[in-house]
């Protein structure tokens, strides 16, 4: 750990109950940082709370970021609250399998609303306070959102979305000392994707295409998410880096050798 990178900074992490939402606040808490953890879940956000490593604030704030009134109430009493807002990490989001084809309306609609909508939302309420403090905003996007997959068409079409919201928004509030900056996971070890990696047949599929042959970690997308909303990354905007093990570094073809 780099030291107190985060002493006297405030930051709103998204989908904070759970997975990487939980274990950036952990990694921001750890280095002195007010986290405001918001979820749609109290429960969840209260358990992840009193998980929190010791000596680090981790409180939480119950909001859906796709309802536009509440995720905005949410961040402007913060900034409120606490006099400042430092840093936003945009990562809730919501994924379902299906085709164009096989995915019907709402849910389409749905995965939108989360994924790319909660975003907007979220950082049009946040930039007024970043603007302040030279804050910054880290949105958590996914491979899914660099290259296709199959059968998960909509969740590539919002991830794809994400990808040019941060470049828009890099361009756009750079000059105004709001960084914006994205990671972009594959396959990491949460609740949410229990499922995959549970299965051994799905998992040794994951492993062939990875060159570090495992999942990420939770933890391992945090610390990225902490470089990128440090001050050790001043002057990194506009960036997006995968956290994917190498598995962007393959032209897609199977091993041969």
């Amino acid at each position: 750990m780099d030291g107190k990178r985060f002493t006297g900074k405030v930051v709103i992490v998204t989908g904070g109950g759970s997975g990487i939402g939980a274990a950036t606040a952990y990694r921001l808490g750890r280095e002195g940082a007010t986290v405001i953890a918001v979820g749609r879940t109290e429960d969840r956000l209260k358990a992840a709370a009193a998980e929190a490593p010791a000596g680090s604030t981790i409180v939480p704030r119950v909001a859906d970021v796709s309802d536009e009134s509440a995720v905005t109430a949410v961040i402007d009493g913060v900034a409120q609250e606490y006099g400042r807002l430092d840093v936003l990490v945009n990562n809730a989001a919501i994924a379902a399998p299906g085709t164009v084809e096989h995915t019907d309306t709402p849910t389409w609609r749905q995965i939108f609303a989360v994924d790319v909508d909660g975003v907007f939302f979220a950082s049009r309420a946040a930039l007024p306070h970043l603007r302040r403090n030279g804050g910054c905003i880290v949105n958590v996007g996914s491979v899914s959102g660099l290259g296709g997959d199959w059968g998960l068409a909509a969740y590539n079409a919002a991830k794809g979305a994400l990808v040019n919201l941060t470049n828009a928004m890099a361009l756009d509030h750079g000059h105004e000392g709001v960084r914006v900056n994205a990671v972009h996971p594959s396959l990491t070890r949460t609740a949410v994707v229990a499922p995959i990696v549970e299965n051994e047949e799905t998992l040794a599929a994951f492993r062939q295409r990875i060159p570090m042959r495992r999942p990420a970690e939770p933890a391992e997308v945090a610390d990225v998410i902490a470089f990128l909303a440090s001050s050790d990354a001043r002057f990194v905007n506009g960036a997006h880096i995968p956290v994917d093990g190498g598995l962007g570094a393959s032209n897609g073809q199977p091993p041969l050798f």
